[in-house]
C-alpha cells in the first residue's frame, strides 16, 4: 500500500513540474471543430 502511495505521490509532483515549467502555453481544451480551428497551409517550395 505504502508503493502505491509513493507512486501517486512522484506522479504528482512530475505532473505539477511539468505544468509549472509549460506556464500559460498548455491548452486543455481537447479537440477543436469548427471555425477556431486555424491551420496555416505551408508555403510552395521554390523551384530549383
Amino acid at each position: 500500500m505504502w508503493k502505491l502511495a509513493i507512486g501517486f505521490v512522484i506522479f504528482a509532483a512530475i505532473s505539477l513540474f511539468v505544468i509549472m515549467q509549460a506556464g500559460d502555453k498548455v491548452d486543455m481544451s481537447g479537440e477543436k471543430h469548427g471555425g477556431d480551428v486555424t491551420h496555416v497551409p505551408e508555403p510552395p517550395a521554390a523551384p530549383k
